[in-house]
């Protein structure tokens, strides 16, 4: 059955049933709404809820309750994820599974509350010290929001990693009817080894990131290596709209894929065929799978609520076989589909060259 729900809450929702019991978070726009979701219903389900003064001190309890073994997250907004990065190179070092939830707005600095994809970069390339990644999952509907909640805690489990939903403020604020997936026994989530669940002596346990012997701490960072490669082997996952035939390709993710979708059926109307490339993974990206569309087009587009951070994934994967233009908006404009049709004409006469 279908409900009629908020982005934001939806999300919320969509932990609980993927397991979850223990959110710790701080209020911020455009994210406000999953935290108070939070607040109301974890006391429903036997889960606790906290309210922390920071968000400095949000990722440090999520250190210490992901320890445990138990399903953990939390959500934020650009400034604030920016606060948590301290903590999340920790729990990445320290192998810790949890999921994070970026609600992005505009930016640099405090920015608006105005939906924006300018967090790509801290996503995907790191936001905090060291060798380490995190899985990046970006949906581009609430309903996608929702099903990828329940792949987020999976993965987070199967690899002992960090995921990020990277949604944004539009994906947060609108309402579309969603329908759930079944609740999930928190206690039926595969037993932990390495949990820290008060093992006695004779099985003494410990979650770190330190090693003071240097080639110690490189045999840490190569096991990281290792984790990280067989997830660009196994999760990278991409959606491909219209592309045989295409006369260009766009890449765009999250809500600009999805009004890219509309900016296709313009173009129908005018004789011009768009194709789309949508990466849901932004880390692991689909290098081969957008290198092996450049083959078919002159030109791959991207387009971004942003000045052109994935951009630069697009042109690694292209590998020079096709020209990458861009088309961006920034600190909270979202682009119209008519607006990328414009842009995509001008590419077509060579007005917008990559």
């Amino acid at each position: 059955m279908k409900m009629l729900f908020k982005g934001s809450e939806a999300i919320a929702e969509a932990a609980i049933r993927a397991g979850c019991r223990l959110y710790f978070g701080y209020p911020i726009t455009p994210q406000s709404e999953l935290t108070e979701y939070m607040s109301r219903r974890l006391p429903e389900v036997d889960g606790t809820f906290l309210q922390a003064e920071s968000e400095v001190a949000t990722v440090n309890m999520m250190y210490g309750a992901s320890c445990t073994g138990k399903r953990v997250m939390t959500s934020t907004s650009s400034p604030g994820f920016s606060l948590m990065m301290e903590g999340v190179s920790y729990m990445a070092g320290a192998e810790l599974p949890a999921v994070f939830v970026n609600v992005v707005r505009g930016g640099p600095g405090l920015g608006d509350i105005q939906p924006a994809q300018s967090d790509y970069f801290q996503a995907t390339k790191g936001g905090g010290h060291g060798d380490y990644r995190m899985i990046v999952l970006a949906p581009h509907t609430i309903q996608e929001s929702v099903d990828l909640m329940n792949l987020a805690f999976d993965l987070a489990d199967k690899y002992r990693m960090l995921v990020t939903i990277l949604a944004d403020g539009m994906l947060g604020q609108m309402m579309e009817p969603v329908e759930f997936p079944e609740m999930r026994d928190p206690n039926g989530v595969p037993k932990k080894d390495w949990a820290l669940t008060g093992a006695s002596d004779h099985e003494p346990r410990k979650v770190t990131s330190f090693n003071i012997d240097p080639y110690g701490l490189e045999e840490m960072n190569l096991r990281y290596q290792a984790t990280y490669k067989k997830v660009v082997e196994n999760e990278i996952r991409y959606e491909e709209v219209n592309t045989k035939d295409a006369d260009i390709i766009i890449a765009a993710y999250g809500t600009m894929a999805r009004i890219v979708k509309t900016t296709i059926h313009l173009a129908e109307k005018e004789g011009i065929k768009v194709g789309l490339f949508r990466p849901i993974t932004l880390w692991p990206f689909p290098y081969k799978q957008i290198n092996k569309l450049a083959d078919t087009v002159e030109n791959v587009l991207t387009v971004e609520m942003s000045y052109g951070q994935m951009l630069e994934d697009v042109k690694l994967g292209v590998n020079g076989k096709a020209k990458t233009p861009f088309y961006g908006r920034s600190g909270g404009v979202v682009p119209t589909p008519t607006e990328v049709l414009e842009a995509v004409k001008k590419v077509m006469v060579g007005d917008l060259n990559g």
